[in-house]
């Protein structure tokens, strides 16, 4: 197997094989780039901390706003909805007067926050009421929260975050300007910055923001209302721990902002394909696509339910059965990367029919090994699957499977009747 990593001689130094799939290049890659990057902004962060205890207090640094900056839009990646509506009663609070208030952006008026807050409440006692409600009363709301994470993360990347990271004033021919030894004929570049600051703060907040996402569709996945409360505690406690850390000291917030971009940067792949899982997952849920969905007899989309080869957990492809026999699944990573393929397994396989969703077992012995995940339009649709690749049987499996060993025990199944008739 041609080795990923091949030393070229000079230490430190790696070169990538062109076979190798694009996650490992990307995390070999994306470590080297973001320790040397921590290091230089951790760095500068010193050096203008330093810089920012002889100004005065009342006229800040601008490395003390970038400060904040970072440490405001990385609260807002970790919950868009709460950080934004928490974000504008701030605003609003520290306006004193109504001209102060009239000019706050649009997520500092009540017409935004005071809605936005009552449904982050009303998501609390869902998920409160939720640890005693049953899967198929919880999944739907669920299902709904998902949505909404998703919309509200997509408005934050746009409106909030660009007016956050946007600290360096763009003025022409005014006296108050930033850098006023930079001037040059009343016009200040100093706001040319924006163009690389706004970006960055982009990047930086969809890195964090897919880590958070993750969570909720780690929920969906978990029939167990424990789980999702203990998830949830913990993106809660990151969040006030982030906002802790920047009231108290500010270059204490960018320090532990900069160490959540850096792990939600390391683990961009997992968080990426876990996006696509919860999408494709709400899409079939919301649209019944199950009920005008016919598998195909070659080729159907499934997801890796495991590591199979070197190719990633939940990865979005199609399962192909060649013509000698062999089970291959086909992706391109990252949804448009070169086309890769890794065999499956020689074994037998069958199809475990879910409550909410199936799955491609290998059975080896009394021992199964789930291989594939089926997306939910494949829902009443296992027989099929089972048609077209050749498969043994369909076979309850997850709560389903429960469920009929609880209807055995007491002499409800369908093959109980017939004797105690």
């Amino acid at each position: 197997m041609t080795q990923l990593l091949r030393n070229t001689g000079q230490e430190g130094r790696r070169v990538f094989s062109d076979d190798e799939p694009w996650e490992l290049q990307y995390d070999a890659a994306m470590k080297q780039i973001l320790w040397i990057g921590l290091a230089l902004v951790l760095g500068a962060a010193t050096s203008e901390a330093a810089t920012s205890k002889k100004t005065d207090a009342a006229s800040p640094t601008r490395g003390l706003e970038a400060a904040k900056a970072i440490t405001t839009v990385t609260g807002v990646a970790i919950s868009p909805l709460l950080a934004t509506g928490a974000l504008g009663v701030y605003e609003w609070v520290r306006a004193d007067t109504p001209e102060e208030k009239a000019q706050l952006p649009w997520y500092g008026r009540p017409q935004f926050w005071l809605p936005a807050l009552l449904l982050v409440a009303a998501v609390a006692f869902k998920d409160a009421a939720g640890t005693a409600a049953p899967p198929g009363l919880k999944k739907p709301l669920d299902v709904a929260e998902t949505i909404e994470n998703k919309v509200s993360g997509l408005v934050a990347a746009g409106a909030v975050v660009p007016s956050i990271a946007a600290f360096f004033p763009f003025d022409i021919g005014s006296a108050q300007v930033a850098a006023p030894h930079i001037q040059m004929a009343g016009f200040n570049p100093a706001g040319l910055l924006n163009l690389v600051t706004v970006p960055l703060a982009m990047v930086a907040f969809v890195l964090v923001w897919l880590v958070a996402h993750a969570i909720n569709v780690l929920i969906l996945l978990s029939p167990w209302g424990v789980v999702d409360a203990a998830l949830k505690s913990f993106r809660t406690f990151l969040l006030g721990l982030v906002t802790a850390t920047h009231f108290v000291n500010p270059w204490a917030g960018l320090v532990l902002s900069l160490l959540i971009i850096l792990l939600a940067a390391l683990v961009a792949g997992w968080s990426f394909r876990l996006m696509i899982f919860g999408s494709v997952y709400v899409w079939d849920f919301l649209t019944g696509r199950k009920h005008r969905f016919q598998p195909e007899p070659n080729a159907n989309w499934m997801f890796t339910a495991r590591k199979i080869g070197k190719t990633p957990i939940r990865t979005y492809g199609r399962l192909v059965r060649t013509d000698d026999g062999r089970l291959c699944f086909e992706y391109r990573p990252w949804l448009f990367g070169k086309k890769q393929n890794v065999e499956l397994p020689a074994g037998t396989y069958v199809v475990g029919r879910g409550l909410f969703y199936s799955e491609v077992l290998l059975v080896e012995g009394e021992n199964e090994k789930i291989m594939l995940l089926l997306p939910p339009r494949y829902r009443t649709h296992e027989e099929e699957v089972v048609k077209a690749y050749g498969f043994l049987e369909v076979r309850a499996t997850g709560l389903r499977r429960a469920w009929q060993w609880i209807k055995t025990l007491f002499g409800f199944s369908a093959k109980a009747s017939p004797a105690a008739a």
